[in-house]
């Protein structure tokens, strides 16, 4: 059974899928899950066979982000000599920092993980410091892969609903 989806319905789901994009910058929502999440409750209203490929490629883009996202800047880290306990204390710390400041905590708490951790394990600032810059690039590059995943995904969506 194919729907259509009305002005307003199509307006939230575009504006769903900007505040997801946004949400991958500033971890306040999970941004890209709500970016796919509003494409999928687009591709059930409309229900042709292009908007279910649209929920697809969306899937293949943003799942296959989740998972490069992982693994890439995972080993740059331990390319840089990065062990796995660092990067855990920098997880750790991260998630506390979500939760004590809003919004930047993630963003504070990782680095200050990584770098405390670095600290006790190397005992200098220096080689520290190095070690959480490498940190600091990993979190970005992991930042970049989810947003290109998510923009393409949007851009999908866009151009079909504007075809």
């Amino acid at each position: 059974m194919m729907l259509t989806m009305s002005g307003p319905g199509l307006a939230v789901v575009g504006l769903l899928i900007a505040a997801g994009i946004v949400g991958v910058v500033v971890p306040v929502l999970p941004g890209a899950a709500l970016a796919w999440a509003a494409i999928g409750v687009w591709a059930v209203a409309v229900g042709s066979a292009t908007a279910w490929a649209v929920l697809a490629v969306a899937t293949l883009l943003i799942g296959g982000a989740q998972l490069v996202k992982l693994l890439v800047p995972g080993r740059r880290l331990r390319d840089a000599g990065v062990p796995r306990r660092s990067i855990a204390a920098g997880l750790l710390l991260a998630a506390v920092g979500f939760f004590v400041v809003p919004v930047v905590g993630f963003f504070v708490g990782f680095p200050l993980g990584v770098y405390v951790e670095e600290r006790r394990r190397l005992g200098r600032h220096a080689h520290a410091w190095q070690s959480t810059r490498e940190a600091l690039r990993a979190m970005g590059l992991s930042i970049a892969i989810e947003l290109a995943a998510t923009v393409l995904a949007a851009g999908v969506w866009l151009a079909t609903v504007l075809t």
